[in-house]
């Protein structure tokens, strides 16, 4: 095996079917099969659509990835899938496949974490993660400050939402403006022609006596419902421009401020944003004049790799491969609360490998070995 570890990922924690191939720190596809518009006409996703979406889109999209990489699946040190956190059906659908392909292939199976993908993702674009990264995720589940000293064995969680998260306000707020779903890319494109001092909505959990590190939007979020609502009551035009703006600003300005003061707290000179709503250009600019105010250095991946894809699960794999860390058990089950601290899920009763490629695989099964696609 080369020092490259060449590994194929598989995510479906949601709506996206992705599948990504990666060769070390190198990006060689990343397909992706979005059943977003088939959720749009409910206003969110529905799981079992997502679910049966996955199952029509898996093996086509494993098939145009391999095709675009330029590789025969053989050719695979190790296949990597989310195995959680996620919605359980549609995670299911990703496991069942990554299993699959792994036994028919002699391959080893690496079951890893949806939150650690969204990190280790940053690889790809800005070469190794600086040891301990200080991680910012904001995405329609999961608002996560998080601290990494290996992205591969130690995850801490700082702080995480205690209601709403970031992307799920979006949502919210989008609907209530009537801007249909997704919210995050429209109101981020309106926002831009409105003022966002012009309301002073609310900043949650952002008083002394507070969780410095802990997230809310709910109260933010019916702030916002709340005043659209007394417009319309009273015969006025909602200025939707200015309320996605300040809408917006209250969000940006409460994640970006957190996530600096924990770097400064733990002493982590880099900032690293990940997850769907990195995408939003507000976030990224206040994140980049706070990080070069107080002196760090911001990684944020570019927007096609901050969404849900393969890549970044190909990614995770690839480091769990190059770090000689055990791969999964066949019995590898779904885990829809995956906890954030579980970076992957090991075979419990694997010996523990040295830090090499050349390690055999205890649980490639004997038969896999020759290779059923042969």
């Amino acid at each position: 095996m080369a020092d490259e570890p060449l590994v194929l990922g598989i995510e479906t924690s949601c709506d996206e079917t992705g599948v990504g191939i990666v060769r070390g720190h190198t990006l060689l596809a990343d397909a992706v099969a979005s059943s977003v518009d088939e959720h749009a006409r409910f206003g969110g996703v529905v799981p079992e659509v997502a679910s049966r979406a996955h199952l029509e889109a898996m093996v086509p999209t494993i098939q145009r990835a391999l095709k675009e990489a330029g590789v025969a699946a053989s050719d695979l040190d190790g296949i990597a899938v989310t195995a959680g956190p996620g919605l359980a059906g549609a995670l299911l659908v990703g496991v069942s496949a990554a299993k699959a392909y792994a036994y028919a292939l002699g391959k080893p199976l690496y079951g890893v974490n949806h939150l650690a993908s969204h990190i280790c993702v940053d690889q790809l674009e800005h070469g190794p993660l600086p040891e301990p990264t200080m991680a910012l995720l904001v995405s329609g589940g999961h608002s996560s400050l998080l601290l990494a000293p290996d992205i591969t064995s130690d995850v801490r969680s700082l702080g995480s939402t205690i209601d709403d998260a970031a992307g799920e306000a979006f949502d919210k707020i989008a609907r209530v403006l009537n801007l249909g779903f997704p919210g995050g890319p429209v109101i981020d494109r309106i926002a831009r022609e409105g003022d966002p001092d012009a309301i002073a909505f609310p900043r949650g959990l952002t008083g002394p006596r507070d969780a410095a590190y802990d997230f809310s939007f709910s109260g933010l979020k019916t702030a916002v419902a709340r005043w659209i609502e007394a417009k319309r009551a009273a015969g006025e035009e909602v200025p939707v421009a200015d309320v996605s703006a300040s809408f917006q600003e209250a969000v940006v300005d409460v994640l970006t401020r957190k996530a600096v003061r924990a770097c400064k707290d733990e002493g982590v000179e880099h900032l690293m944003i990940g997850g769907g709503v990195a995408a939003n250009s507000r976030l990224r600019a206040m994140a980049e004049r706070r990080c070069e105010d107080a002196g760090l250095t911001l990684r944020v991946p570019q927007p096609k790799l901050c969404t849900d894809n393969g890549a970044m699960v190909a990614a995770l794999g690839a480091e769990m491969v190059a770090r000689g860390r055990s791969a999964s058990a066949w019995d590898l089950s779904a885990d829809s609360s995956l906890p954030v601290t579980d970076p992957h899920v090991p075979d419990p009763n694997a010996h523990t490998h040295s830090h090499s490629h050349g390690h055999s695989h205890d649980h490639v099964h004997e038969l896999s070995r020759k290779n059923l696609y042969a």
